[in-house]
């Protein structure tokens, strides 16, 4: 290992980061009757200018009033080159003991997540709030993405970045039918058979940047986030966009509909054949532990540290969601 340390961020279950517009109080009890693990309501791109402060109203009231039960509470401030985003600050950290995390929008530079936290500490130190406040950003822009690393470092109040597709594809001038989808022309072929007939293969043409993401996130502690699935109505393209991402790593996904909610808790909560596969393995370790032995082995294959970190990590995770498994 480098002899640099990461503290990792405090650890939320993630799975399901539900979008919920803030001018619509009559979505509220729903969302917080859902199996979302996180609820964000919304400032910023769901609300048109004309209701802008009515709905920064309506977030203050559903976090005051409403039972969220255990679920991690947040809510998407509208972006720092707009004249609403200080109001949405001062105002709900000074009235919102429920609230959470703020996720920040269209995050460029690290200078933007440092503006954020000037002014929430400020508040904060202001109405005496002791628990402290954290972040997600969105990675929506090409300007963001650029600078993934460098905003990753920027906040100790950062938790999660998230992978803005929409915008993101946007920024990008890139070709996209169904935000989070793939494209049909993003195919790659493959050489000709002596027939000269040629094989043709999808490729996922957000892939590299997910890749970025996770990289940065996993680097600095923090948790990685899929952005979401345009088509609600489409449960096997949300299902497989989201296990692209959940093999990669990420621990969750931001859904736009409630009909998403149990898919990606369903996808990125561990198996129980992988539960048991690392139970299996950290039981291993602890028995070559007590044994003395040098070499930890199973079904033939050796296990090395990196092996066993990953086993306690998806154990540790499991624990998390209330998943039962024995060792």
């Amino acid at each position: 290992m480098s002899f640099t340390s990461i503290t990792p961020a405090p650890p939320r279950l993630h799975r399901s980061e539900l979008a919920v517009p803030a001018s619509n109080p009559r979505f509220f009890a729903k969302a917080a009757a859902s199996s979302a693990d996180v609820v964000f309501l919304d400032l910023e791109d769901a609300v048109a200018p004309e209701e802008k402060d009515q709905a920064r109203l309506n977030a203050i009231e559903a976090l005051n009033q409403i039972d969220w039960g255990k679920k991690t509470m947040m809510v998407r401030i509208n972006g720092l080159d707009t004249p609403y985003m200080y109001r949405d600050v001062i105002d709900i950290v000074t009235a919102c003991k429920r609230l959470d995390m703020i996720l920040i929008p269209k995050v460029g530079v690290a200078a933007d997540v440092y503006a954020v936290d000037m002014l929430v500490s400020q508040v904060e130190s202001a109405v005496g709030r002791t628990e402290r406040i954290g972040f997600e950003v969105l990675i929506e822009t090409a300007l963001g993405m650029a600078n993934v690393e460098a905003i990753a470092q920027s906040s100790r109040r950062l938790e999660a970045m998230c992978f803005g597709v929409a915008d993101y594809a946007a920024s990008t001038r890139a070709r996209s039918t169904v935000i989070g989808g793939i494209h049909p022309d993003s195919r790659v072929l493959a050489d000709a058979a002596s027939d000269g007939t040629r094989a043709s293969f999808m490729t996922d043409p957000w892939h590299a940047a997910q890749t970025r993401l996770l990289v940065a996130c996993r680097a600095y502690g923090l948790r990685p986030i899929d952005g979401p699935f345009g088509d609600f109505t489409d449960a096997a393209g949300f299902n497989a966009a989201a296990l692209r991402t959940a093999v990669m790593g990420y621990e969750g996904k931001l859904v736009i509909h409630p009909a998403q909610i149990e898919l990606a808790n369903a996808v990125y909560t561990p198996t129980d054949a992988e539960l048991q596969e690392a139970a299996r393995i950290v039981a291993a370790m602890e028995a070559a532990v007590r044994n003395r032995q040098g070499a930890v082995s199973l079904d033939g294959r050796l296990l090395d540290m990196a092996s066993i970190s990953m086993a306690e990590s998806l154990l540790t995770k499991a624990r998390a969601m209330g998943k039962k498994f024995t060792t």
